[in-house]
């Protein structure tokens, strides 16, 4: 009779353990799959090259000063105004430049009134050869000197050397300014270029008379393209920047392309295969080397190292390490882990390179 009741409690202490380990697995929360933007990569045709944003430039831009020194009382254009050669663009103070050209002038009469009196001397023979050559020498040294002081009088007047439009005025009204000083920018009439800034890492692949298409950004609803070609590329980095300065001649542009304008400048790949180029917020940088994220078949995430052909507005030209097809994290993707298994969530790529 004993055994049977210690049987029966044995039973009810197990079947009691078995009821708690069920509960507890039930109530054992399931692990949550966290969600990644995703997109599959593509490839896009090589043809589309390399942009650069520009600024529409005059061909000849000149930088227009006083010959003299002196204060500006008068500036008679603005930034934008169109100019033809020889028009007046501003004056100095004529006071100072007045009074030596006066000063001049007289000293000239004098020297001239000298030499003519030693002329008549020396036809009656009351002085020597050599004096009256010392007077001739004397009146030539006055002329010369009041020819000077009349170039000073006129160089109180800033005149346009060339037909074109003020780019910039560099000088106000009341400012004293040196001789060259730069007063005004001028940009001639004629042929247009764009400015760009090449940087480093592309530096190497262009050559002077690259063939490349300009688009206005004014024009863009309309898909027109102008043609041109690298007329400069400066061979020394400007040293805040790091940049090389570049000049890209417009062909046929014109009055499409005003000044100012800001300018997508494309140089044409020769490269004819297809480049993969992934969001820049898809790249994650480990150590030195960037790397992305797969997805694999089971959704789970691994860290797979590439390399960058080079960094664009659009996005990051990828040389090597994926492959067109495969699917790719594209945000968030500092808060992964290796073998983690994520929720995906179909993304798109502006640039087209990815559906």
């Amino acid at each position: 009779m004993k055994q049977s009741v210690l049987l029966l409690a044995l039973v009810s202490v197990l079947s009691g353990c078995g009821k708690e380990s069920a509960q507890e697995a039930k109530t054992e929360p399931a692990r949550i799959e966290q969600p990644a933007l995703t997109l599959v990569v593509g490839s896009v045709a090589s043809d589309d090259g390399d942009v650069y944003s520009g600024e529409i430039r005059a061909r000849h831009e000149t930088q227009l000063g006083f010959r003299i020194g002196g204060k500006i009382i008068e500036r008679l254009v603005d930034a934008g105004a169109r100019v033809k050669p020889g028009q007046v663009l501003a004056r100095l103070d004529p006071a100072d430049s007045g009074l030596q050209a006066s000063s001049a002038q007289a000293q000239f009469q004098l020297a001239e009134d000298e030499a003519k009196r030693y002329r008549e001397l020396r036809d009656k023979n009351f002085v020597s050869q050599s004096a009256l050559d010392a007077k001739e020498t004397a009146l030539k040294a006055a002329a010369a000197q009041a020819g000077l002081a009349g170039n000073q009088t006129d160089y109180t007047s800033l005149r346009a050397d060339h037909a074109g439009v003020i780019a910039a005025t560099l000088a106000e009204v009341g400012q004293v300014v040196s001789a060259g000083q730069p007063v005004l920018r001028l940009a001639q009439d004629g042929e247009r270029e764009v400015a760009i800034a090449i940087p480093e890492t592309q530096f190497s692949g262009l050559k002077i008379g690259a063939p490349a298409d300009i688009t206005l950004w004014s024009d863009k609803s309309d898909a027109v393209h102008l043609s041109g070609r690298l007329r400069e590329l400066v061979p020394v980095a400007d040293p805040a920047s790091r940049t090389y300065a570049a000049r890209v001649a417009l062909s046929g542009a014109g009055t499409r392309a005003t000044l100012g304008m800001t300018a997508q400048v494309r140089f044409k790949s020769h490269d004819k295969r297809d480049k993969l180029i992934v969001p820049l917020s898809a790249i994650f940088q480990q150590d030195d080397h960037a790397a992305v994220w797969v997805v694999a078949a089971d959704h789970s995430v691994g860290l797979r190292p590439v390399q960058v052909a080079a960094y664009r507005d659009d996005g990051a030209v990828i040389a090597s390490g994926v492959a067109a097809g495969e699917r790719i994290v594209s945000a968030g993707v500092h808060k992964l882990n290796a073998g983690e298994k994520i929720r995906v969530i179909e993304g798109e790529f502006a640039s087209g390179s990815a559906q």
